[in-house]
């Protein structure tokens, strides 16, 4: 560092203004370097390691909060819990990969000399964080005020974090070139990509299809379903699976979080009715969780006990609060106004499971006299109907408009007398038995105050004391009998294997995984967290790596066999068919009418061909075969084809030449990506890595 030194003893005596200086500490701030300084925190409180090298829980959390804060001042709303988990399983594998890459850069022995971060910060185009405040309106760079705010001396702590960060950067980037330094492109995959671009091709072809050979033709046995089978035997290898039992404990609000909400809003009501001089608009803007809107709404947006309320209150009354699928409303009323779409509220019974018709409309005429002779709607619907969304609520269907129903269903329910049952009406469904409710017209305008109904911590922290208890007694006694006892609903996940990324039925737990495949059949895991709540599971089932076996494949080799067979019948069909053309393919149909000579038109090796789609056997043939000569039996996705290339781009040198250095490097890139995208996984799973963030943060 004293070269840096020097350069900033050399600092001029002259102040800039406060304002740059902020600037500058910003820039330098909003880069994280005390992410690559590791955070200046202590040894103790270690969360985790990677190769020996630990990493604090307060480097972590330290990155976590300034993510959250970052997140938070793009979208301007707060994380939920979910996604804090996702954000720190982000910081978590970034802060591995750190590790990883500072360690290999200790082994290899990169430096990065003090002369190299002073020539990169005043050359001729400085690091872009540095660089981009000192930039005017038009793109222009003050160079002059960026060397003025670097040597000011009141910068020199932002400017030491500023080298610091240069050095890191520098030293990622030379592990990154030794890294890349054997990743080439050959011509031959310049010229490949270049052809795949640029070459335009017509084809004229027959296709001898695979459905022309039947499949009573191809006779198949045992023995060669038993060949394919041991010829390609590593495709039916089964990596180890696990299968778990488990019990879910949702996070979701509880009736306590729920009446806060309700009581917070009551309270508003109160103040309100109090004569509070806040006007509706004002008390929006600080207790709802939705901008300030006068809005229309129709009943289909309200539910049935809101619409009710506004029907016996007058214009100017608070009403509320209501539960809705929003949350929590409070409304203030404001009138009604008329529409010319028309809303009907009916409720239903359907019949249809009688087994016929006749059957159905029997029972259904037997229902239709009951209820017209005085038995309850509701009841009846409840005891009778068969459909499972309006028979739980006694048949009710709520508000729907013009064309949401079949035509006859609409029909009887906006032409049909209001509270008067109908005879039996037939459907595709079954039999309707329907009471009109009410129909309207109107249309209701409301200001609202809306609170979402949120889990509180309290409530997770009792759900996670469920999950413990359920745990404790589960392991001491029985699994299934203590959720039998406590009414817990306990589900099965499907087979799964280690490199599972998210547990069917569950959602995504690494630890959850390595638990499953580091633990024997039944034992019992303490509360994991996911997505939507705490799991406690139980392993039901382990298997190692097997073939799976041949008896079990048969009926999936079937399939597979028959159409070689196909192929290998076909390809004699062929070879006879291109002998007797002679080369000339207009007499294929002549020879056998079932095939016919069909052309292309114009298409590049990267498209795709009309009529045919991405059939890469065809595509490599028609970019090599002679021109107007029709071409061998060429084997593709749905048999096989004859293939006469009546026009192709002749390849252009010059253009080539023009073309091949952008096309090299693009193709570079591309494969240096996926180099380093494949080097980091390899580097990971060979890694040492120690991750006890459960710690701190719970499974």
């Amino acid at each position: 560092m004293a070269m840096m030194a020097k350069m900033r003893s050399l600092a001029p005596a002259f102040i800039l203004t406060v304002g740059v200086l902020f600037v500058l500490f910003m820039i330098i701030s909003d880069s994280n370097v005390l992410e690559v300084l590791g955070g200046g925190a202590g040894r103790s409180n270690i969360i985790g390691s990677v190769n020996g090298s630990n990493i604090t829980y307060q480097e972590f959390q330290a990155e976590v909060d300034q993510q959250i804060e970052n997140q938070k001042k793009q979208t301007g709303v707060d994380l939920d819990e979910a996604q804090v988990e996702q954000l720190r399983n982000q910081v978590w594998d970034a802060m591995v990969t750190q590790k990883i890459i500072a360690g290999l850069i200790d082994k290899y022995g990169i430096t990065v000399s003090d002369q190299e971060v002073r020539d990169i910060i005043l050359g001729d185009n400085p690091p872009e964080f540095l660089k981009r405040n000192f930039v005017d309106s038009l793109g222009n760079f003050n160079r002059q005020l960026y060397e003025q705010a670097l040597f000011d001396p009141r910068n020199k702590e932002a400017l030491i974090q500023a080298e610091e960060l240069v050095r890191q950067s520098r030293l990622t980037q030379k592990l990154q070139s030794m890294l890349l330094a054997s990743v080439t492109v050959g011509e031959d995959q310049v010229k490949r990509r270049y052809l795949d671009q640029n070459m335009n091709i017509e084809v004229e072809y027959a296709l001898l299809d695979l459905s022309l050979i039947p499949d009573s033709v191809i006779k198949i046995t045992d023995e060669d379903l038993k060949a394919y089978y041991d010829k390609n035997l590593n495709n039916y290898r089964i990596e180890p699976q696990r299968k778990l039992k488990f019990v879910l404990f949702k996070n979701v609000p509880s009736a306590e979080d729920s009446q806060i909400v309700f009581n917070n809003l009551n309270n508003v009501k109160k103040s309100i009715e109090s004569g509070d001089t806040l006007g509706f608009e004002q008390l929006v803007k600080i207790y709802s969780e939705k901008p300030f809107s006068k809005d229309t709404l129709t009943v289909q947006q309200l539910t049935p006990q809101v619409v009710s309320a506004f029907n016996k209150a007058t214009a100017g009354t608070i009403l509320g609060p209501f539960a809705t699928p929003q949350g929590y409303v409070l409304y203030n009323y404001l009138g009604t106004v008329n529409s010319k779409d028309v809303y009907a509220k009916v409720s239903h019974i359907l019949i249809n499971q009688f087994g016929s018709d006749e059957k159905n409309l029997e029972e259904a005429n037997k229902i239709y006299a009951q209820l017209i002779s005085g038995a309850d709607f509701v009841k009846m619907a409840k005891e009778y109907s068969k459909d499972p969304g309006s028979a739980i609520n006694g048949g009710d269907l709520g508000y729907f408009g013009k064309g949401m129903m079949v035509k006859e269903f609409e029909d009887a329910s906006f032409n049909g007398k209001i509270g008067e049952v109908q005879k039996p009406l037939k459907t595709n469904y079954g039999y309707h038995i329907i009471k009109v409710i009410d129909r309207t017209n109107k249309k209701y305008i409301v200001e609202q105050i809306v609170n979402q109904v949120k889990q509180s911590a309290s409530s997770r922290d009792q759900n996670l004391n469920a999950a413990n208890d359920f745990t404790y007694l589960a392991k001491k006694n029985d699994f299934d009998q203590e959720a039998n006892l406590m009414k817990y609903n306990v589900q099965e996940t499907p087979l799964f294997t280690e490199n599972t990324v998210s547990i069917p039925s569950i959602g995504p737990n690494e630890r959850l995984v390595k638990f499953a495949f580091s633990n024997s059949v039944n034992t019992i895991s303490d509360p994991f967290k996911v997505p939507n709540g705490y799991v406690v599971v139980k392993i039901i089932e382990s298997t190692n790596e097997r073939i799976k076996p041949f008896d079990e494949l048969k009926a999936q080799l079937k399939p597979i066999v028959l159409r070689e067979g196909k192929f290998e019948r076909l390809k004699v069909m062929a070879d006879d068919l291109y002998k007797k053309i002679n080369g000339d393919l207009n007499k294929v149909s002549t020879i056998n009418p079932k095939i016919t000579v069909q052309q292309t038109g114009n298409f590049t090796p990267a498209s795709s061909i009309p009529n045919i789609g991405r059939d890469y056997g065809f595509i490599d043939a028609a970019m090599t075969l002679p021109l107007d000569k029709v071409s061998a039996p060429v084997r593709g996705a749905r048999g096989y084809y004859l293939i006469k290339v009546t026009k192709r781009t002749p390849f252009n040198l010059a253009e080539f030449n023009e073309k091949s250095p952008a096309i090299r490097n693009m193709l570079l890139q591309e494969k240096r990506n996926y180099f380093l995208n494949q080097w980091i996984v390899d580097i990971k799973k060979n890694a040492k890595i120690v991750d006890d963030r459960y710690k701190f943060f719970g499974q």
